[in-house]
């Protein structure tokens, strides 16, 4: 556990904002940097810690609306995911976006609630992420409600897809990476949608854990060829295991859920 503890020293660094240093410099990494701010659930009863990163171009770009991305389990996947942002915006030139780690602060219990909050007491979650996390953050930064995303890995990503079947509306697309699928809910039809935009990308590790791999394999199939209120994308990440290829998937996923919007008037 002793890495763990380092890795969330190195987070806690974020949670204070610190003066700009004598020659101008931000003392958090660079591709980390942005705004943080704690968000108490009303109904749940405890504090989640928002990281935010900003794009390279929001502040010489203040009339801008950006995409935004929400990620899950924060307190380990967003100082991996918001470089990846970053660095897929250089490499596939896709739209920048705002990304948000949605973090318990430790990984231990009774902090860490993630096994509730992902399966449980989903619909609380589910109740607390549209009605005050994410007015909170977005009264915060310029983000474009039409292009906000949600990533979870794991239990987080059978999470995504919770929300997806009970507020399809609320996400223009979810990613989720390697899900237990395990939720009774993805049993039942999804709740409709009145948005014709929307999204969802599935990707299950070939050498996942079996019982997580079976599961995919016959969702996929289950899946394919049938009416859906979104785009159902799934894929097999080559070599991929459970948890040490979120950036790999992230990547995959936001190519398609970021390319560029056209111009109204731009000619194909």
């Amino acid at each position: 556990m002793r890495h763990w503890r380092r890795l969330l020293c190195g987070i806690a660094l974020v949670a204070s904002p610190a003066p700009l240093s004598a020659d101008g410099i931000v003392p958090v990494p660079a591709a980390l940097a942005g705004d943080y701010l704690v968000v108490t659930g009303k109904e749940l009863g405890r504090p989640f810690h928002l990281y935010i990163r900003h794009p390279e171009s929001y502040a010489t770009n203040p009339q801008m609306r950006f995409p935004i991305v929400y990620i899950l389990d924060g307190d380990s996947l967003f100082p991996a995911l918001a470089p990846t942002q970053l660095f897929t915006e250089i490499d596939d030139n896709i739209d920048e976006a705002i990304v948000v780690g949605i973090a318990y602060g430790s990984f231990a219990s009774p902090i860490n609630m993630r096994r509730t909050d992902f399966d449980t007491n989903a619909p609380a979650f589910a109740r607390f992420l549209a009605s005050e996390l994410i007015p909170a953050v977005e009264a915060r930064v310029r983000a474009d409600p039409a292009r906000r995303i949600l990533f979870g890995q794991s239990r987080g990503g059978t999470y995504a897809l919770f929300d997806a079947w009970t507020q399809p509306d609320l996400f223009q697309a979810r990613i989720a990476s390697n899900p237990t699928l395990d939720h009774p809910r993805l049993a039942e039809p999804p709740a409709p949608a009145t948005r014709r935009d929307l999204k969802v990308y599935v990707s299950s590790g070939e050498r996942d854990r079996p019982e997580y791999r079976d599961r995919a394999l016959a969702a996929f199939g289950r899946w394919k060829g049938s009416a859906w209120p979104w785009t159902f994308r799934t894929t097999t990440m080559p070599g991929g295991t459970h948890a040490a290829d979120a950036s790999r998937v992230y990547r995959w996923a936001i190519r398609d859920a970021l390319a560029p919007v056209p111009a109204p008037n731009a000619k194909p």
